[in-house]
């Protein structure tokens, strides 16, 4: 069920006891309209954030907040998505309405964001608060791998409490240690390192703080069976109905704009979701540059660059790096080769000045080649790293 209108009417008209599930995403006290655009700048979404006073908007939450209390079963569970406009007045209404009692986790939503220049440290993470009906609440446990710096030979050892209540590890009678019969892996924590839609992924819709269907699918498998029934007040554009719907459950969403609803329904349809390769491959498939060039990189002082086969990195120049890209011939590289990869990589970004430094044929060539061609007069052409650090402001004034 997707219904237009105001989530507050909408759930008096359900029956009591009857939802397994509710995550809501509501508007943030932001003080905003956000606005949105599609792709091909077709259509614009919008709604308004805009609240006469914190009062106000804590009383508009609240009164929905007991609604919602109202249609959990006594076994289900409530997350309440935020960010830190207001996330402490939200925390203090759901203690008001659930109980603190019944307060189990804030949730860390965890992504990378494009940096600014703002005062201030960067925003990259958003907060959502696990609070159950009763102690009763259904509860999946959720595993993950172990982080490589685990010492995996030891996990499967007995843990006790010695006479000073100190853990170690539980002897056997042949003189070795007990061990567990099997280890599923970490239990899920409170921090989840989800990335944020890419503008190109295929189910980005262009409305305003879509979320990604993979952090739904996170919250709906930790706390609902296939069959159960999972509730969104303020459905928006629909991805929590998306992911519940992927994952066979039950479905029901609010929101107040017609845009969105029928934005909801046509995803319902046809649903879409971008798996991502960071988390199915891990960060450690992104980095690929080799060893010893990420520590010529260091000794020269700059920026490394990833699957990038024309620069391997960005000099840095009073502690922030600067426009001008390096790249460091390999040893089975020719000259010509590692200046065309250089070239082509750079070509469509108008740097001032590109930096090629040499590690082999060093006789062959004078401290600054310039080359020949006109088109290549901001390529500068050092002979070895030792040559680069000793000239290295002098080369940067000469630009």
């Amino acid at each position: 069920m997707i219904k237009q209108g105001d989530c507050k009417t909408e759930l008096k008209k359900i029956e009591q006891n009857s939802v397994d599930l509710i995550y809501l995403d509501p508007p943030f006290f932001t003080q905003k309209k956000q606005l949105q655009k599609t792709r091909d700048n077709s259509k614009e979404y919008s709604f308004d954030d805009n609240w006469e006073n914190i009062e106000s908007y804590k009383n508009y939450i609240e009164e929905r907040l007991i609604e919602c209390n109202r249609v959990l079963k006594n076994t289900g569970s409530i997350f309440l998505h935020c960010d830190r406009s207001a996330s402490h007045h939200l925390r203090i209404a759901l203690d008001n309405v659930f109980g603190a009692n019944n307060f189990q986790s804030e949730i860390i939503w965890s992504y990378k964001r494009w940096s600014n220049a703002k005062k201030g440290l960067l925003n990259a993470h958003q907060v959502i608060y696990f609070y159950s009906k009763t102690a009763d609440f259904k509860f999946n446990h959720i595993f993950e791998n172990y982080s490589p710096t685990t010492n995996i030979d030891q996990i499967f050892q007995k843990r006790m409490r010695d006479e000073n209540g100190k853990t170690k590890y539980k002897d056997n009678l042949d003189g070795g240690y007990e061990l567990m019969e099997d280890k599923k892996g970490v239990p899920l924590s409170d921090v989840w390192d989800i990335p944020f839609l890419n503008p190109k992924a295929n189910e980005r819709v262009g409305y305003p703080t879509q979320k990604p269907i993979l952090l739904l699918e996170k919250v709906i498998q930790l706390v609902t069976n296939e069959g159960d029934i999972v509730l969104d007040p303020f459905c928006g554009s629909g991805t929590t109905l998306v992911a519940a719907k992927l994952l066979n459950r039950k479905y029901m969403g609010f929101d107040i704009s017609d845009d969105a609803i029928q934005l909801a329904h046509k995803r319902i349809e046809n649903p879409i979701r971008t798996d991502s390769n960071l988390l199915k491959n891990g960060k450690d498939s992104y980095l690929n540059q080799d060893p010893e060039i990420l520590q010529m990189l260091k000794v020269i002082d700059a920026t490394p660059v990833q699957r990038n086969k024309g620069i391997d990195g960005f000099l840095n120049i009073d502690n922030s790096a600067k426009p001008i890209p390096i790249k460091i011939q390999r040893f089975n590289e020719t000259l010509e080769k590692a200046k065309r990869l250089l070239l082509q990589a750079s070509s469509k970004n108008g740097f001032k000045m590109r930096v090629l430094i040499k590690t082999n044929n060093l006789c062959d060539a004078t401290l600054f080649d310039f080359g020949q061609e006109v088109a290549h007069k901001d390529l500068v052409i050092v002979d070895s790293i030792n040559e680069f650090i000793k000239n290295k402001e002098k080369m940067i004034l000469s630009f």
